[in-house]
C-alpha cells in the first residue's frame, strides 16, 4: 500500500513537460485530438486523428503509443461493435491504425488496458456482458480470450436486466472490478495477463443498495478506498477495500444533488483527485460536477460544491496532468470546458476556455514529445 500512496503522489507533482496530447472519444465518426497546455489549461486548435465510427470510449496503452477504443462497426448492414487499436505520434499527435476486432457483446461503452499492456477489458451494456482481449506484442488487438454473460436483475424499470458499464483494474494488476447497472453490483475478477483471461473471484461481489444503477468505479490513491458513482439514484458509494482479499466493505452513500433539486438527472463519471483529497462525479439532467472532500482516515466524503459545467450533458471529465483543471466533455451540446482545480481547496472555476467537439464522450491525455 506504502508504493502505491507513493506513486499516486509522484504522478500528482508537477511535470516538466507542460503540452500534452488531448485525445476525444465521441459520438460521431472520428477520434478527435488537440494540443493542450497543463500550465495554462488552453485547448488548441481541434482536429480528426482517426476516421472510425462512434469511438465512444478510450484507453491508453502504459507505454503511452497505443490507443484503444470501443465503438460500432457496420458489416453488411447490421451494426456490430468492435474495437480498434491505433499506433500514436507522441510528436504530432496522428494516429496509425493497426486492427479492428468485433466485440462478443453488443453496446459497448467501456474499455481498459491492465498495467502490463497485454489484455484489454469490456464493458458490454446492451448484452450486460463482459470480455476481456489479448494484446500482440506489436499493441494490435489479438483475440478474444473471456467472455461471461451476466444474469440479473433489480428493482428499476432500466432493470430488467443486467447492463455491464464499466471494467476497472485493481492497483496491484490483481483484480478487475466490473459496475454492472442492471444487477447493482460491483463484482470482482480475477486477471490472468499472461492469458488476457478474467475469473470470477471469491466473493464475486459487492451488492449496491437496490436501485442504485452502478456506472462507473475510481480508485483513492491509497488503494484502501474505492468510490462507485450510481446513474439512475444520483449517489456515490464509498467503499473500503481489502487489497489481499479483493474485497470491498459498504462505508457510506451520498447524493450527488442538491437537497431542493427535484428534476431528472443521471451520473456519468467519477474520479478522485490525485492527491487524494478530492472527489467528482458529474450530473446529466442537473449538468454539474458534483465536488466532494475525501476525509483521509475513513474515506468518507463530505460535499464541497456543485457547479454548472456550462453545457448539455456531462458524459465524462478528466483531471489533467497536474491536477490544476479539470476539463468536461458536454455531450449534448458538443463541447469541452475547462475548469480551473484549486489544489488547496477542490474547489472548481471555469476558465473561459472550451473546445467544439462533436457529441464528446471521453477524455484522455498522452505527454507530447
Amino acid at each position: 500500500m506504502k508504493r502505491v500512496a507513493l506513486l499516486a503522489l509522484v504522478s500528482y507533482l508537477p511535470m516538466t513537460a507542460a503540452q500534452h496530447w488531448l485525445y476525444f472519444g465521441t459520438g460521431a465518426d472520428g477520434v478527435y485530438v488537440a494540443s493542450f497546455d497543463d500550465q495554462t489549461g488552453a485547448v488548441g486548435p481541434v482536429r480528426k486523428a482517426a476516421e472510425v465510427t462512434r469511438p465512444n470510449f478510450l484507453a491508453i496503452h502504459p507505454s503511452e503509443d497505443r490507443l484503444y477504443t470501443v465503438n460500432r462497426l457496420a458489416k453488411d448492414g447490421e451494426r456490430l461493435d468492435s474495437a480498434t487499436a491505433f499506433r500514436f505520434d507522441r510528436a504530432s499527435g496522428d494516429l496509425t491504425l493497426i486492427n479492428q476486432l468485433e466485440t462478443q457483446g453488443s453496446g459497448s461503452c467501456h474499455v481498459n488496458v491492465d498495467s502490463t499492456g497485454r489484455m484489454i477489458a469490456i464493458a458490454n451494456y446492451s448484452s450486460g456482458s463482459l470480455e476481456s482481449m489479448t494484446l500482440r506484442p506489436d499493441g494490435g488487438l489479438g483475440k478474444n480470450a473471456s467472455f461471461f454473460q451476466h444474469r440479473g436483475s433489480s428493482v428499476h424499470p432500466r432493470q430488467a436486466a443486467a447492463h455491464t458499464h464499466s471494467v476497472n483494474y485493481s492497483p496491484d494488476n490483481r483484480f478487475l472490478m466490473v459496475a454492472d447497472l442492471g444487477m447493482d453490483q460491483l463484482l470482482v475478477y480475477r486477471t490472468e495477463p499472461e492469458k488476457g483471461s478474467l475469473t470470477p473471484h471469491d466473493p464475486p461481489f459487492v451488492p449496491i443498495e437496490p436501485g442504485s444503477g452502478p456506472r462507473h468505479f475510481s480508485f483513492h490513491p491509497n488503494g484502501r478506498h474505492a468510490y462507485v458513482v450510481n446513474e439512475l439514484a444520483s449517489t456515490i458509494t464509498a467503499l473500503e477495500y481489502d487489497a489481499d482479499a479483493g474485497a470491498f466493505t459498504t462505508l457510506q452513500t451520498v447524493s450527488t444533488l442538491d437537497a431542493g433539486f427535484d428534476g431528472e438527472n443521471t451520473t456519468a463519471e467519477i474520479l478522485v483527485h490525485p492527491s487524494g483529497k478530492y472527489v467528482y462525479a458529474s450530473n446529466r439532467g442537473h449538468n454539474s460536477i458534483a465536488a466532494f472532500t475525501v476525509d483521509a482516515d475513513s474515506g468518507r466524503l463530505t460535499a464541497l460544491q456543485r457547479p454548472s459545467t456550462l453545457g448539455d450533458w456531462p458524459r465524462n471529465f478528466r483531471i489533467a496532468p497536474g491536477g490544476r483543471f479539470l476539463l468536461v466533455a458536454n455531450q449534448n451540446s458538443d463541447q469541452v470546458v475547462v475548469f480551473a482545480l484549486d489544489v488547496a481547496t477542490g474547489r472548481l472555476t471555469p476558465t473561459g476556455g472550451a473546445a467544439e467537439v462533436p457529441a464528446p464522450m471521453c477524455l484522455r491525455f498522452v505527454a507530447r514529445r
